[in-house]
């Protein structure tokens, strides 16, 4: 199952809050994909992912300050 956090607008470190209360709700296997505008994102929700042991599956620039991550809840 995926499902999508849409955190764009929000300033570091929202995003990543947001990502870590959503990651909760979802099972293991299941991946949540991070819509994000805030360039100190790019750095800290891959990190955090990595430290977690989740698995970062898709990360790509959607737009000119715009990206879009998924993971892969361990």
């Amino acid at each position: 199952m995926q499902k999508t956090l849409e955190v764009m607008g929000q300033v570091c470190p929202f995003p990543l809050i947001e990502a870590k209360k959503e990651i909760e709700n979802i099972k293991s296997g299941d991946e949540l994909v991070i819509r994000f505008d805030c360039t100190q994102a790019t750095e800290s929700i891959p990190r955090w992912a990595a430290e977690e042991g989740h698995t970062v599956t898709n990360f790509e620039q959607i737009g000119q300050a715009a990206w879009t991550i998924t993971i892969r809840k361990k």
